[in-house]
């Protein structure tokens, strides 16, 4: 994640951390998010010769993802929020209605926000989890768990 952050650095970001090896990184600028990804994706592309797609969300909206939550913690249980292009949580949505279901597998579009709750140990094993890797939807979201959301706030405050 070092080299992740300086190459936040070398294109103009300031307070620049990541949140554990989760892909997150805080950072603030006074550009706007339409700026930021254009800028932040060029540079993470032309850095490590991939394309890279971005997610850009102010404390604001990440305080909604976890505002938002729709169920209540279990230790049996991992629930996750998707971060994506607008419209994708509906995509997400018709996914995992045509998915056959573990006992306790859930999902709920709160704030245009796409939440699944799944059995641990089921995230990847699970019908709707093969979503996760499908090439045709990679520019269009990431997910984080739950847990993540908290850090990464801990972090911007």
């Amino acid at each position: 994640m070092a080299d992740v952050c300086q190459v936040f650095k070398e294109a103009g970001m300031q307070d620049v951390s990541s949140v554990l090896a989760s892909g997150n990184i805080v950072f603030s600028s006074d550009k706007n998010a339409g700026e930021l990804k254009i800028i932040l994706e060029k540079a993470m592309s032309d850095h490590f010769s991939y394309e890279a797609f971005l997610f850009i969300k102010s404390q604001e909206e990440t305080q909604v993802f976890w505002d938002s939550i729709p169920f209540e913690k279990n230790s049996d249980l991992h629930i996750y929020a998707f971060v994506g292009n607008p419209g994708v949580e509906n995509v997400l949505m018709t996914e995992f209605e045509a998915a056959s279901k573990a006992e306790n597998e859930k999902a709920l579009i709160i704030k245009d926000i796409f939440y699944w709750q799944v059995p641990k140990g089921n995230t990847l094993d699970s019908s709707f989890g093969k979503v996760l890797g499908k090439k045709s939807l990679k520019d269009q979201f990431t997910s984080r768990n739950i847990n993540t959301f908290e850090k990464i706030l801990k972090k911007m405050n």
